[in-house]
């Protein structure tokens, strides 16, 4: 089974890098001067709310005659990319200076309406030859006023494009609004309006291949990159004086066991076995709720995988900045294909737990993540409807999705479920099981899972929380993210202190006499999902400038769904290093 998985893994992983790379590839134009370069009006939205976008045209600007849209790729319609082809002519080498594209009479609600944008700091964006544009479409002077209803709300009518070229390819572009040709929108009146672009080109040494370097430094500079390291230095320092101080407890207090309970063994047979040589009859004990219990297990080593394939894309530069979708077709397409692992990885262990039903098994495996996944997905792409945003996902690209799900990731997770249930492995017990479970003593309120959990997730979030403000700033911002590699080192960080704070955990439950920690060691290595979404609410009332329904129902619905997947993935990594701790402690002694 590891071979076929392995090269489908392989495949997918080629499939995605081809397709990162196809946008780089087809946006390499060479022009002659005069050449129509192409430009799209992509899409406007309030600049503080980044999930709720409109279509470039949904404001009254003036649509020129035989406006087309875009053909876009599949994750440039899940990214709420809408091309359009824009008002202004920008072709390559050919300078204009004030020229007027569109005279037009702005009604009472057209007036209303641009107020309102600029009121909520709409911003635009567009693409030339691949390359981003941005802008304010207005301003509100509260020069010496307190009053909001003093405010006087202006339109930007003349926008100054700056060209950069390199002998016949296109460099660099940006987008300067004149702070002197405005159109004032604060009384609800007609207005005239002329808009104005002007163009300037100026030739560059920077090579094309260097061309979206600029968007990439944005989050390499030297004042950012302090800061990045600096977290990775704090998480590193923490994570090797708490597991050093761990590890020295754990060795030694092990140690003193393994030799008492050697020296036990030599004593009288009637001396009173404690500590957690005493539940060695219970201590492999299969946990309740066996099903739900695997395909957790699966539905985690799943994103696991995911998470691996993406970092490994990233690290050889597949998302580079406005490579527009790249990252949600990755996301799809990759989750499609690893979901045999899910299903062997479930259906294997619910055998080895001695379980029957392993149908049943496998399609809860497959509903774990994907139903609320699914649920959430409904919800909000319903209330992107009603607010008319791009967001909404158009019923082409759904059933696109649904025959993804149904011809690539069910297919997938029955093959590995039923290659999982012919494995025929067996659970590797270095003890026997006693027939009849033994009481568990009285504990501590502290010693509960609750507790223990607030215990096991603050650490590794503690790692993490300086890079989780740049990662939000970039998801749920305009900022852009390119450092993988640091990012990466923190996952692997994350990961080292989970696996120890969950092994530290178990055992000290164990020396407690408290024989369930399967379900234990889950619910703690996964708590830290639970601290990044309380991490959420910090971000959305101290950090961001978010509002509206819409924003807020996006934020909190996919940041769920994301944190529901880390507890998944970070209890199985949990899980899996205190079976391993658990296996290595009862082998090494003598049970009768």
């Amino acid at each position: 089974m590891k071979t076929p998985t392995t090269l489908l893994l392989f495949v997918g992983a080629l499939i995605i890098f081809a397709a990162g790379n196809v946008r780089s590839d087809a946006s390499d134009h060479r022009y002659k001067e005069g050449d129509s370069v192409p430009l799209y009006a992509n899409k406007v939205g309030p600049f503080h709310n980044p999930s709720e976008t409109y279509r470039y045209f949904d404001l009254p600007f003036c649509v020129p005659e035989g406006v087309k849209d875009k053909k876009e790729a599949f994750g440039e319609v899940l990214n709420g990319d809408r091309l359009v082809s824009a008002p202004y002519k920008l072709n390559f080498r050919d300078e204009k200076d004030s020229e007027t594209y569109c005279k037009k009479k702005l009604s009472r609600e057209e007036v209303e309406q641009f107020r309102r944008a600029v009121e909520k700091d709409y911003y635009f964006q567009m693409y030339y030859d691949d390359l981003p544009i941005w802008g304010f479409i207005g301003k509100v002077d509260k020069e010496s006023k307190s009053d909001p209803s003093e405010f006087k709300y202006f339109l930007y009518k003349h926008i100054q494009f700056e060209i950069l070229y390199n002998k016949d390819r296109v460099i660099e572009i940006s987008a300067r609004m004149d702070p002197h040709s405005l159109v004032d929108l604060t009384e609800d009146k007609e207005v005239d309006a002329e808009f104005m672009y002007t163009v300037k080109w100026k030739e560059t040494e920077t090579p094309f291949e260097k061309r979206m370097d600029k968007y990439a430094m944005s989050s390499s500079l030297p004042h950012h990159l302090e800061i990045h390291w600096f977290s990775i230095i704090n998480s590193c320092v923490t994570v090797l004086l708490l597991t050093g101080f761990l590890a020295t407890i754990l060795m030694r207090v092990l140690k003193n066991d393994f030799m008492k309970y050697a020296q036990d063994e030599e004593a009288a047979d009637d001396q009173e076995e404690t500590g957690w040589k005493y539940i060695h009859g219970d201590v492999f004990r299969f946990p309740k709720h066996k099903s739900l219990f695997a395909a957790s297990l699966g539905s985690g080593t799943q994103l696991f995988t995911l998470t691996i394939f993406i970092f490994m894309l990233s690290l050889v530069g597949v998302f580079y900045p406005y490579n527009r979708g790249a990252l949600f077709t990755a996301l799809v397409v990759i989750y499609a294909l690893t979901s045999g692992i899910a299903g062997y990885t479930a259906s294997s262990f619910y055998c080895q737990l001695e379980g029957k039903n392993w149908v049943r098994n496998l399609l809860l495996t497959g509903g774990l993540f994907c139903g609320p996944l699914f649920l959430t997905f409904c919800f909000l792409n319903t209330v992107a409807i009603a607010y008319s945003a791009t967001a909404a996902l158009p019923f082409g690209t759904i059933v696109v999705i649904v025959l993804i799900w149904t011809l690539v990731t069910s297919p997938l997770l029955v093959l590995g479920g039923i290659a999982g249930k012919n494995s025929k492995a067996e659970f590797q017990a270095p003890v026997r099981t006693t027939k009849y479970p033994r009481e568990i003593p009285p504990l501590p309120w502290y010693r509960s899972a609750i507790p223990q959990m607030a215990m096991a997730g603050f650490l590794p979030f503690s790692a993490i929380y300086i890079e989780l403000y740049y990662i939000f700033a970039s998801v749920w911002g305009h900022r852009i993210y390119t450092i993988y590699s640091i990012l990466f080192i923190v996952f692997i960080i994350l990961l080292i202190v989970t696996a120890f704070i969950t092994v530290a955990l178990t055992y000290f439950q164990l020396a407690a006499e408290d024989h369930e920690w399967w379900w234990r060691s889950f619910l703690c290595g996964g708590s830290t999902g639970l601290f990044i979404y309380a991490y959420c609410l910090y971000y959305y009332y101290a950090r961001s400038d978010m509002s509206g329904f819409m924003q807020t129902s996006f934020f909190f619905g996919y940041m769920a769904c994301i944190c529901y997947g880390f507890f998944l993935m970070l209890g199985t990594v949990g899980f899996r290093a205190a079976l391993l701790f658990v296996r290595h402690i009862y082998r090494s002694i003598k049970c009768e």
